[in-house]
């Protein structure tokens, strides 16, 4: 089954491989791309056939995290359409979070931006060794807002101030030690990997599988309506702010931002 931007295939076991499929975009989150995850999660979590879902992108990289072109659409909006759009991607993530199916994540060439988000609502992420990951809004005058509530729910807040904030790029070693993927293998033993993570569920009660996430979510870190509608206002202002519009640009323009300094 194929959407504009996923691909879903589902196995006769009952395994959904969905894959992120605008390649040529680096699987950037475009705002269909945001919807179809939206819907993907309500059917498959509603579906009994569905046992487990694995999570990839197509072509040379997982995600490359949000689509500029839209948020630099944001960045011209008004603050009601503001609000509206970072709900879509914080709706997305939450009903990612919230599956009650098995989410694992297969990582592989980048994992960017909202890249990171989507690993981090896996229950476990598996990356190539080769992997890249970086929260890297800052270098564009954003904020890692929507995400934010899941990528300290990953890491730990310790650890997660180690990344959250410089936008530095680092290597699946490091992702390890953040606690952001379980492990990190060679490409050839990527696809092993996975199915050793997807095995285990085909041995236990879908029903019961579902309730002990329910139970980990409700015990783990609060995200709730307010953490959020929180991150939603936090995201709608970065795009307000003059640092966005400046880096964005700049990005267009194929220039450095201003906050980075000459080397003259």
């Amino acid at each position: 089954m194929s959407s504009e931007s996923l691909h879903i295939r589902t196995d006769p076991r009952g395994v959904a491989y969905v894959s992120l499929n605008l390649p040529d975009k680096r699987n950037m989150l475009s705002e269909r791309m945001i919807a179809e995850l939206t819907e993907m999660a309500a059917r498959l979590g509603a579906d009994p056939e569905t046992r487990v879902i694995v999570l990839s992108g197509a072509g040379k990289m997982f995600c490359a995290g949000g689509d500029l072109g839209w948020m630099q659409a944001q960045i011209e909006a008004d603050r009601a359409t503001r609000m509206r759009e970072a709900r879509k991607l914080a709706d997305m993530l939450q009903a990612l979070n919230t599956l009650p199916k098995p989410l694992i994540g297969r990582l592989h060439g980048g994992v960017f931006g909202g890249g990171v988000g989507l690993a981090c609502v896996c229950d476990v992420a598996i990356a190539e060794e080769a992997t890249r990951f970086g929260l890297t809004e800052t270098r564009l005058g954003l904020i890692p807002a929507t995400i934010g509530p899941y990528v300290l729910a990953r890491m730990g807040e310790g650890r997660a101030r180690r990344v959250f904030m410089s936008a530095r790029v680092f290597a699946s070693r490091e992702a390890v030690a953040l606690g952001l993927v379980a492990r990190a293998v060679a490409a050839a033993d990527l696809d092993a990997a996975i199915e050793a993570e997807v095995a285990p569920y085909l041995l236990a009660a879908p029903a019961a599988v579902a309730a002990a996430k329910a139970l980990a979510r409700a015990l783990g870190p609060r995200i709730d309506a307010a953490v959020i509608d929180d991150s939603i206002a936090r995201l709608a202002d970065a795009w307000e702010g003059e640092a966005a519009r400046q880096g964005i640009a700049a990005f267009f323009a194929k220039r450095p931002p201003p906050w980075v300094a000459s080397s003259d």
